[in-house]
């Protein structure tokens, strides 16, 4: 019984890390590069961060002492990759912060129609960014609460959805591509749940299928709600919460903005205090530089012109994803001392297409 327990403990704390705000750049992927590229992305991505995570996995059943990711970089790289690996955890958490930010106006806009867009990002960025610097590690550390709340939407829209699925059409379905490599970001980071691994290996259950189970049932997930935002939505739009209002009851659109806003504090708060706590015991940065670069660096970066919701996602997915995944695989092939693995080779080149894909799209034209 302890076993079994462990079991769902460990696959709850992965597929619970890995459901989150990227979910909701799927639909609008599916929509227009078709929903067998986006299946097919979904395998692939599903697949690869299986592979992944049972590397990084070995990494901490093997290395003594508490670590995070910065800790076996040093240990395995050197102590040369401390800052540049500090540095892309702490980029892309901000990043990541940025991104909950554009996400919370659609889901506020569920629950007031009218009222100006930025004092909504405001208000929620302000309760948002108190909470991380109170420290209000309970609330940070509610995984279950987010999950549930995100899982509450998925089943809202998947109800309608079976309602809809006439709508979905054949057309829905041939690939676009022309768009093929559009799903690549987006899912990296939808699908990213690295966090969670060295909470899943203490839990002392069955590891490896923890692993397998909590990455495959979210992609499952995923595929149904993007059918299902298909389905309803008579314009699919790129957060794809905008486009949901056309398509559901008043009641339903107000329950999903408070379950949506309830989700994205409680993320919000789990990965400000996430940074925070890096900055503190990696960097040994002040207390008023960690103020500077967590509450304002998102709200700076969105009202410096960063508020596209999917380029956002597919920029830190295929960047700093990619990044943090290759240091992964080059941490496990240190430690298990090996100079040629073909399967390494190949995830390494997935995740340098990704990158080399996003470099590409925000060069000057």
């Amino acid at each position: 019984p302890t076993r079994i327990k462990s079991f769902f403990l460990s696959f709850g704390v992965l597929a619970g890390t890995i459901i989150g705000a990227g979910v909701f750049s799927l639909p609008y992927l599916f929509k227009f590069s078709g929903i067998s590229i986006g299946f097919l992305y979904l395998a692939i991505g599903a697949l690869t961060y299986i592979a992944i995570y049972l590397m990084y996995a070995e990494v901490v059943e093997k290395t003594p002492g508490d670590h995070r990711l910065v800790g076996y970089s040093r240990i395995y790289l050197g102590s040369w990759t401390t800052v540049p690996a500090i540095l892309m955890t702490v980029i892309e958490g901000i990043l990541v912060l940025t991104i909950y930010l554009i996400l919370s106006e659609s889901f506020a806009h569920l629950l007031f129609r009218s009222g100006s867009s930025e004092l909504k990002i405001v208000i929620f960025w302000f309760l948002s960014s108190a909470g991380v610097l109170l420290g209000l590690k309970r609330i940070a550390k509610a995984e279950l609460a987010i999950t549930m709340g995100i899982l509450s939407i998925f089943g809202i829209v998947f109800l309608f959805g079976l309602d809809n699925l006439g709508a979905v059409s054949r057309q829905d379905f041939i690939p676009v591509w022309g768009n093929f490599l559009l799903p690549f970001g987006p899912i990296l980071f939808a699908l990213s749940g690295r966090a969670a691994i060295p909470a899943i290996v203490r839990l002392g259950g069955p590891v490896k299928k923890a692993i397998v189970l909590g990455v495959a049932v979210p992609a499952l997930v995923y595929l149904l709600f993007a059918v299902s935002v298909v389905a309803i939505s008579p314009i699919v739009t790129q957060d794809a919460v905008t486009g949901l209002r056309i398509g559901i009851p008043s009641w339903a659109s107000w329950l999903l903005g408070i379950l949506g806003i309830l989700a994205l504090i409680s993320s919000y708060l789990t990965i400000g205090y996430d940074v925070d706590k890096s900055l503190e015991t990696d960097l040994k940065v002040s207390y008023w530089s960690r103020f500077a670069l967590v509450m304002l660096g998102p709200i700076a970066l969105y009202f410096g012109g960063l508020r596209e919701f999917l380029p956002m996602v597919s920029f830190t997915g295929g960047i700093f994803i990619a990044l943090e995944s290759i240091f992964i695989i080059w941490i496990w092939l240190k430690m298990k001392k090996l100079k040629f693995h073909l399967l390494s080779i190949i995830l390494i080149a997935l995740f340098s297409i990704a990158i080399i894909h996003e470099i590409i799209k925000v060069l000057p034209r």
